[in-house]
């Protein structure tokens, strides 16, 4: 379990094809120290169990449900991914529940740049956007989101330049896909 509040940018290494899935490669140094194997991080909003630590690099297993599910078969060594540890018991809840189990994904369709804030909009399926709320939780690569307007198959966040600074939203364009999971409590 996760909050969606992002505790650091690290460094895709390489991801390497393992039968059907993946190795997954990332320098997470700024957290090294507090890793160890077995510990679950969200990469871009995904889930993923530590398998080996080594030099300020950890390694992933990646399923191929997970490579066809999310965008982490497209990352290339030198992309940036969004970080952050499990929430422990006691942790302050600062964003929502997110699982880093991703619905899906969607790709960004317009950035609009207001003074001290931009509006990212976004295309999903209806199988994602049947679950979101107007004004609820969404988690995009792993940061929880508000959605600020819902329309069939698109919907609208508003960024602060804290988050385009410190996540790898800051770094997205037009037609990048980003990872989607809708929030819990509005899937049941």
């Amino acid at each position: 379990m996760f909050t969606g509040i992002i505790e650091n940018i690290g460094t895709v290494k390489g991801l390497a094809r393992v039968g059907r899935g993946g190795r997954l490669q990332i320098d997470v140094a700024p957290l090294a120290k507090e890793l160890k194997s077995g510990d679950s991080l969200s990469i871009e909003g995904v889930c993923l169990t530590v398998v080996d630590i080594k030099a300020g690099t950890a390694s992933f297993d990646v399923s191929q449900e997970t490579l066809k599910r999310s965008t982490l078969g497209e990352l290339r060594p030198g992309d940036k991914v969004n970080l952050e540890m499990a929430l422990a018991v006691g942790d302050r809840l600062g964003g929502h529940f997110v699982q880093g189990h991703v619905d899906g994904t969607g790709t960004i369709d317009k950035i609009e740049s207001h003074p001290g804030q931009c509006t990212m909009w976004f295309s999903v399926g209806p199988e994602l956007s049947q679950n979101m709320i107007e004004k609820g939780s969404v988690a995009v690569d792993g940061i929880s989101l508000t959605v600020v307007d819902l329309a069939p198959g698109k919907f609208s966040v508003a960024l602060i330049p804290y988050t385009l600074e410190n996540t790898s939203l800051g770094l997205k364009k037009v037609g990048d896909r980003v990872n989607i999971e809708t929030d819990i409590l509005g899937k049941w």
